[in-house]
């Protein structure tokens, strides 16, 4: 299918990629995260990404890190267990010249969370609505983060920070595109 608006494909919102429209995997589940939420939730980042080193987990097709990277982010790791969108969102990498600073990784997201990987600046939890990933990774995040960490979190209507461990704090959120968003703090234990 050809890259677009919707199924299929993306169009980046702003920075040295603002326009492009690009083809993504044609997945069952596989909702790229709407325009308007992302216009939004990187005018709230405009001033924390340049430079960051984020983590974009479910990727599927990778929207949010594609959005980070083309705003300048120093580097993002993708993580997603469909292999197909993993493919397609290494040759979208490819197609940018954006290889150098992406590291895409094939594997369930419990999986990923593990010491030695972050820690991370910038966190997308956009897991699948149905089911209980979210409240069982967010639990397993903190190896992650440091104190300044920002996690920006996406669900279904229901409210993001019923599904979140206890001790985050919203810094903001919002509602769109039939979905709930915000950016949280995650409660890091001083070390």
């Amino acid at each position: 299918m050809a890259a677009g608006r919707g199924r299929g494909g993306i169009r980046i919102i702003g920075g040295q990629w603002r326009g492009r429209r690009l083809a993504v995997a044609d997945r069952p589940g596989l909702r790229p995260t709407a325009d308007r939420v992302r216009e939004t939730l990187f005018n709230w980042l405009q001033a924390v990404v340049p430079g960051a080193r984020c983590l974009d987990l479910f990727a599927g097709s990778g929207a949010l890190g594609l959005e980070a990277l083309s705003r300048g982010a120093a580097a993002v790791t993708f993580v997603d267990s469909d292999r197909q969108a993993m493919e397609r969102l290494r040759a979208v990498l490819d197609t940018l010249g954006a290889l150098d600073r992406a590291d895409c990784r094939c594997e369930r997201a419990e999986r990923f969370l593990t010491p030695g990987e972050g820690p991370f600046d910038l966190i997308f939890l956009d897991p699948p609505f149905a089911g209980d990933a979210l409240a069982r990774v967010s639990t397993e995040l903190a190896p992650l983060c440091h104190e300044g960490t920002l996690v920006y979190v996406e669900t279904d209507q229901r409210d993001p920070a019923a599904l979140l461990p206890g001790g985050w704090t919203c810094h903001r959120s919002g509602k769109g595109g039939g979905v709930q968003f915000g950016l949280y703090r995650p409660f890091v234990a001083p070390g």
